[in-house]
């Protein structure tokens, strides 16, 4: 199992080789969960195929219900799956589930941290859990506070800590037992822009020191922040596969020009918005409740065509493609929906 070892600058370093191999193998993996109340069974992951290589971070991208919860919660032998085959470091999670939690990291969605304990008493007692002795289970806590910046809150309980403090020490906390794969479910949710950018630095860190990350989020910009592969997931299956910068060159436009409208004058301007000459192969027009959208490779070309027509939006917006896009592009709805 590989060690994280304090470096000189303080980074957690992993004796991980560098040579990359599959962690994570799936096939035709399929979850339905039984219904209740009398209403019929539920299919949440539809026959997905994944494999996941050690050291890089993947990520399950999807709106709420897609099936990302339940395929994490397959690979960290918490839920049995209903068919198909799935393999975590080469065993089977039905015969070698514990063998498996042992080299495993879990961040679940809501903190499950005990709030009449202190910073440091968390680490170690969750450290006790997996047969460490206390005094290396408080070895480690020590280190791994110093890495998630919460040296000053050790002796602190945690109902006085902040969401994202709370946060870096889910994620301390499950890296006590030197885990060779971490699993983060929805890992930034509820925090706000400061918090989430402190919690991607750590995570940087630790994939940089040879963790395998596997994330779920519904976050775009997480996405293509901390992942180098992804897969979308919609309804239980999987849509696209790839890079975040490789999804949206082969389903989008390089650029997307947003247009809002007053509400008198949306009718019109959706209509002369369509009426405009395509530019490009790939020129599509997206129509949102509270905007119409325009993939082109060049946004401002198509804005002059739109001032051109008279079209007066209370807002025009040229951006450049996400995977927020792709997303809309392939299910034709947000990511927030």
């Amino acid at each position: 199992m590989p060690s994280l070892r304090a470096h000189h600058d303080g980074a957690l370093v992993s004796s991980i080789a560098p040579a990359k191999t599959a962690l994570v193998r799936a096939r035709d993996l399929t979850k339905i969960h039984p219904g209740r109340s009398g209403s019929p069974p539920f299919l949440a992951v539809d026959a997905i195929e994944v494999e996941i290589e050690q050291g890089e971070a993947f990520g399950f991208l999807g709106p709420n219900g897609a099936g990302k919860s339940s395929t994490m919660r397959m690979i960290g032998c918490v839920s049995p799956r209903s068919s198909g085959s799935l393999e975590i470091f080469g065993l089977d999670p039905d015969r070698d589930g514990s063998r498996i939690r042992a080299r495993l990291g879990v961040v679940p969605q809501e903190d499950a941290l005990d709030s009449e304990l202190t910073v440091t008493e968390n680490c170690v007692v969750y450290g006790r859990y997996f047969g460490l002795s206390k005094s290396l289970a408080r070895e480690r806590s020590q280190r791994l506070l110093a890495f998630a910046q919460l040296e000053e809150k050790a002796d602190q309980r945690v109902d006085q800590l902040s969401g994202g403090m709370r946060r870096r020490l889910t994620i301390a906390r499950a890296l006590v037992n030197e885990p060779e794969l971490l699993l983060l479910d929805e890992p930034t949710t509820g925090l706000d822009p400061q918090a989430r950018h402190v919690l991607w630095e750590r995570l940087f860190t630790l994939k940089a020191g040879g963790v395998t990350l596997v994330l779920t989020t519904h976050y775009m910009d997480e996405a293509e922040q901390l992942c180098d592969r992804l897969v979308v997931m919609d309804h239980g299956k999987i849509v696209a596969e790839g890079s975040p910068r490789a999804l949206i060159e082969r389903y989008v436009t390089r650029e997307v020009l947003e247009l809002r409208f007053a509400d008198d004058d949306r009718e019109r301007g959706y209509a002369e918005v369509r009426s405009l000459p395509a530019r490009g192969d790939r020129h599509r027009v997206e129509e949102l409740p509270d905007r119409v959208l325009i993939y082109a490779d060049d946004g401002d070309a198509v804005l002059e065509q739109a001032h051109s027509r008279g079209l007066e939006p209370l807002t025009a917006l040229v951006r450049r493609s996400t995977l927020e896009d792709v997303f809309l592009t392939l299910t034709g709805r947000s990511l927030i929906d």
